[in-house]
């Protein structure tokens, strides 16, 4: 694993937990962990239960001892990372979103076709999608349950850039996040959308702000800016705090996009509404075991939202965990994605969400840039990154 700070966590968890507790076909081995901080990565190491650490990437992926690269480093350094693997014949899961650009993103799509041919495989770590509930929805709405779709209501709001003292991290800056609330937790309401519909988003209009336009440097020298003997040092906010806009489905349905960071009282909310000629489906992030179902089918007198609770055996990923009613959580995701990643290289078969797939998000995420750009106009995901 390359990179070791909140998703390193987050995916240490999925790679210690996922062997023990469900029969996967190949054994999991925690070899290494890589950081630039020798001390802290091999801190990180120790807490986490990586077998050793280590601060030089390039190395690492040149050992015949690793098979899988796990990218969750910063994504200005996604792409020249993951091509490297891939071409050093190892299989790679790289976090979202899949770069910081489209560019960037066709070289990743690219790699990894050449790579599919010797056997290789590429995911990248939209792993909402791996929340039972979230699977379920899909389920659902492929098997009918919604009928035709004909709005979607999607959004990702958090409050933890309120303070405007809070200090300029790398998130904030646009060459190394390559957007804010947009790409990164915009991201994840685009893939989402286009997950559990099936349908892509073709067409944009939006708006993207940044409300606190400075904020102070770190004490630290973190971000390699220099700072006075003063403590009113501040440094420009180059990313977004705030992204919204509606997309045009194929089929025609309309879908609407919030991404903030900026929502007062919202950690981690993160909602999806699809509402279709028979029913309508919802979830909710802060209620992650539990889908909302309306079934328009059903007699006028027995109609409304009924909660579906998602932890039988039957539901998606259940199973393998606790008896039914016996709730799960944020981390569970990131397991089943490396069942899922190790089932698939065992079976030489792909598991989605291909590069291919983060490159349709990354596509968006353009559009909605350009349309901002634009005053807003309604913006095609098709036009290539030179009509800029």
């Amino acid at each position: 694993m390359i990179g070791y700070g909140f998703m390193g966590a987050a995916h240490s968890v999925g790679w210690r937990q996922a062997p023990r507790m469900f029969d996967l076909p190949r054994g999991v081995e925690m070899t290494v962990v890589v950081g630039r901080n020798a001390d802290a990565v091999a801190s990180a190491a120790a807490k986490w239960g990586w077998a050793e650490s280590a601060t030089d990437w390039r190395e690492v992926i040149a050992r015949d001892d690793i098979d899988i690269v796990d990218i969750v480093t910063p994504g200005d350094s996604h792409a020249e990372i993951a091509i490297a693997a891939l071409e050093a014949g190892k299989h790679v899961l790289c976090e979202k979103p899949l770069a910081n650009t489209v560019a960037e993103a066709e070289a990743m799509v690219q790699a990894a076709e050449r790579a599919r041919a010797a056997g290789l495989r590429a995911m990248v770590g939209f792993t909402y999608r791996r929340v039972p509930a979230v699977t379920l929805l899909r389920d659902m709405i492929a098997e009918g349950a919604v009928g035709a779709i004909r709005q979607v209501r999607a959004a990702y709001r958090q409050d933890w850039l309120l303070d405007p003292e809070m200090p300029l991290a790398w998130r904030l800056q646009k060459e190394h996040a390559g957007s804010g609330a947009l790409g990164d937790i915009g991201a994840h309401i685009i893939d989402m959308t286009q997950f559990v519909t099936g349908l892509g988003v073709e067409r944009v209009s939006g708006v993207i702000d940044t409300i606190v336009k400075e904020r102070p440097l770190p004490g630290d020298g973190s971000l390699g800016l220099s700072r006075g003997t003063g403590t009113a040092e501040k440094g420009a906010v180059t990313v977004d705090d705030v992204a919204i806009f509606t997309g045009r489905l194929a089929g025609g349905a309309l879908a609407s996009f919030e991404a903030t960071r900026f929502a007062t009282g919202r950690k981690n909310a993160l909602t999806i509404e699809v509402s279709g000629d028979r029913g309508a489906l919802a979830f909710d992030l802060e209620d992650l075991n539990s889908l909302r179902f309306y079934d328009r089918t059903a007699p006028e007198g027995r109609q409304g939202f009924t909660r579906i609770l998602v932890t039988e055996p039957q539901h998606p990923y259940v199973s393998a965990w606790w008896p039914a009613g016996h709730m799960l959580g944020y981390e569970h995701g990131f397991s089943h994605q490396v069942v899922d990643l190790v089932r698939a290289i065992d079976a030489g078969t792909d598991s989605p969400p291909s590069f291919e797939e983060g490159l349709a998000v990354q596509r968006v995420l353009d559009a909605v840039e350009r349309s901002s750009a634009a005053d807003a106009a309604w913006t095609s995901v098709a036009l290539p990154v030179a009509a800029h």
